[in-house]
């Protein structure tokens, strides 16, 4: 598989799950917290979602050959480095990246309020993302599978 088409996989799916999360945004915070099938399904499409993000950021760096990350919030640092992403997307990025960690990892201490925060917000910011790399690498085939438009 190309490297492009690795990419235009991680937009399309990165779109997928955006979709998907965004038919919860109209729930009440107290209806996806006491209701663990709804919790779950968000708490799982938001860590797909990040997943596929930082994905998205590594096949970049991978694409444009520029210095290999260490960490997944040091894709994010790199892509601004390399003049990708604004300062104050990045840092929403690596955030997003602290997230997803906790999703993995800390799932009994889960605050729901920085949970529908993110369902409510997050997503915004990974949209603006999709569209610069979309544009950056001139891909509209991603969009065109899921039925959006630029």
């Amino acid at each position: 598989m190309s490297n492009i088409k690795a990419i235009e996989n991680k937009i399309s799916s990165a779109r997928k799950y955006s979709a998907i999360l965004k038919r919860y945004r109209g729930f009440a915070k107290e209806k996806i917290c006491n209701n663990t099938d709804i919790r779950g399904a968000v708490e799982r499409y938001l860590y797909l979602e990040a997943q596929s993000v930082i994905d998205l950021a590594e096949a970049v760096i991978a694409h444009n050959d520029f210095r290999k990350p260490t960490t997944m919030s040091e894709a994010f640092y790199i892509l601004n480095e390399e003049k990708i992403i604004s300062k104050k997307l990045t840092e929403k990025l690596v955030r997003m990246v602290g997230f997803r960690n906790v999703l993995a990892h800390d799932y009994e201490d889960i605050d729901y309020d920085i949970v529908y925060k993110v369902l409510q917000e997050g997503l915004n910011d990974i949209e603006v993302f999709l569209k610069i790399i979309s544009k950056k690498l001139n891909i509209t085939r991603a969009e065109k599978k899921t039925g959006e438009k630029n």
